[in-house]
């Protein structure tokens, strides 16, 4: 029965995050905000929110390990798709056709976000209503990395030279119009189916972690952070066989910027201390791993490789390389 419901709530988020990428797709030219900046905050944070009830659900119930896996092991495995989004996209190197002064940005604020957890582990471990006060620090510097990063876009003071390659975000759609609050609607919606499979995946996984003997560690950075992950995975497959390569690449990376905050939100479930003083000597070197994949993207973007061997930037070989070394250490 465990497996059955795993499989099922899988399958429901796969669906969902399909269908979610088109309504992301739309909602940017109807907003005008465009596809890095949608994707970053509308698609990122909506497709992470079964990953997000996984964190707060198993850290409320003193299950730490498994929320903090949860998040890092997520941010990984979508830092990885878009190396098979890479493979995916023949024409060229998807970092260059997707150069983006957004998608960059996001890359810098995912990188701050991620060593602020380290520095939390620093200071005291004194709490104050239950929360550490890296959390609410936490929460202020991804708002404040929103509207750098939208002051940014409002007035861009810095361009990617345009190639052949370059693929252009232009609108399909008209700005605002009755379609707009329809799409609202069901990007709702489907933000409510996506809370519930998380809770199942939850509820399911940890049952199958009992059955086969696994650690929560490692239920949580491979499995569960894998599962709540495919809607990010189906997500930018999606946009780039239509072609919204900014929207693919800023779903991943403002995804996972959120998906920082997963800790956040864990530690204000957690009711006996700092969520921050729990990390073990293994998780801190995963997120020393993890700022290490996103500052070789950072570059990636920066340089705009044309074409490597395969077809691929050599970003995304160390990429790749640096994620399957990071589930071999897990495991070991």
């Amino acid at each position: 029965m465990s497996v059955l419901v795993f499989l099922i709530s899988a399958a429901i988020v796969a669906i969902v995050g399909t269908k979610l990428s088109i309504i992301a797709d739309r909602l940017a030219d109807r907003t005008g905000l465009g596809e890095a900046l949608i994707g970053a905050v509308a698609l990122g944070a909506t497709t992470s929110i079964s990953g997000s009830v996984l964190s707060v659900y198993s850290a409320y119930h003193g299950q730490t390990d498994l929320a903090v896996g949860n998040a890092l092991g997520g941010i990984a495995a979508q830092t990885f798709f878009l190396v098979l989004a890479d493979v995916f996209y023949s024409k060229s190197n998807l970092e260059h056709a997707a150069a983006s002064p957004t998608n960059l940005m996001f890359s810098v604020l995912l990188i701050i976000l991620l060593c602020l957890p380290i520095v939390g582990q620093a200071l005291p471990a004194t709490v104050y209503w239950g929360v550490h006060p890296m959390t609410p620090i936490l929460f202020l510097f991804y708002v404040g990395g929103l509207r750098y990063t939208q002051m940014q876009k409002q007035h861009p003071m810095w361009q990617p030279k345009q190639t052949k390659e370059t693929v252009i975000d232009k609108p399909d759609e008209p700005r605002g119009g009755k379609e707009l609050k329809v799409l609202l609607v069901k990007f709702a919606a489907f933000t409510v189916l996506l809370v519930f499979s998380g809770v199942a995946i939850k509820q399911s996984g940890v049952k199958l972690a009992q059955q086969w003997g696994i650690s929560h560690m490692v239920l949580g950075t491979l499995l569960t952070a894998v599962i709540t992950s495919l809607p990010e995975l189906i997500t930018t497959f999606a946009a780039v066989r239509r072609g919204a390569l900014a929207l693919a690449v800023g779903g991943i990376v403002g995804g996972n910027t959120f998906d920082v905050l997963f800790l956040a939100f864990s530690d204000m479930a957690y009711s006996d201390g700092s969520i921050y003083h729990l990390l073990r000597p293994q998780q801190l070197s995963y997120i020393a791993v993890l700022i290490l994949m996103v500052a070789i993207l950072a570059m990636g973007l920066l340089r705009r490789e044309k074409s490597g061997l395969a077809n691929i930037g050599l970003e995304s070989f160390l990429i790749g390389g640096l994620y399957f070394a990071s589930l071999y250490f897990v495991v070991t």
